[in-house]
């Protein structure tokens, strides 16, 4: 026997016995693989849940478009009572609901993205593109932000801090007990 038939024996031999074990070890990356991928799927819809990124939401934000943004009328930032910096960072203008909630629609809704793309700083400061998107979705939002705002105060609840770290989470809580509070009162007087 030469050289060459050897060699053709030895491979198709290792081709043989290591196929099925090449074929077992895929499958077995496959499946886990799955495994991973639904279990992201399960974490990623509960995240757009707590942040209110609903079917409804990211149909109503398709539907904007630069003329929405453009014709909006923001009311001045000193009659708004926001206390809003100078500085154009959505990190620091934004809560930190606010900031994941924008993230997330960014990554999920790509019409939006291109939209921000077009309109800021050119035609709106990144601050005031915020305001104007979390104005329209407020109806679509609100009960999620609450929502975050009871759940970040449980938090500091049981680890004994009484302190609100975040003042537009107070913000959030005292309008919500003057709706309920006004809803109290009317229900009482009839």
């Amino acid at each position: 026997m030469d050289a060459y038939t050897w060699f053709r024996r030895s491979v198709s031999k290792l081709k043989r016995t290591s196929l099925p074990s090449i074929a077992a070890a895929t499958t077995a990356t496959a499946t886990a693989n799955a495994s991973k991928s639904s279990e992201n799927k399960l974490d990623q819809q509960e995240e757009d849940k707590f942040y209110g990124i609903t079917e409804q939401l990211i149909e109503l934000v398709k539907s904007f478009s630069l003329d929405t943004f453009r014709n909006f009328v923001l009311p001045d930032e000193e009659e708004s009572g926001c206390d809003v910096g100078n500085s154009g960072n959505v990190q620091m203008d934004l809560s930190d609901w606010q900031e994941t909630h924008a993230m997330l629609v960014l990554s999920r809704v790509k019409e939006l993205a291109q939209l921000r793309f077009r309109l800021c700083p050119r035609y709106l400061k990144e601050k005031q593109f915020w305001r104007i998107y979390f104005t329209l979705v407020r109806s679509f939002v609100v009960e999620y932000e609450l929502h975050a705002v009871r759940v970040a105060r449980l938090k500091q609840i049981r680890s004994g801090s009484e302190t609100a770290s975040n003042s537009s989470a107070c913000e959030v809580e005292m309008s919500e007990a003057k709706t309920i509070s006004s809803l109290d009162s009317a229900t009482s007087m009839e």
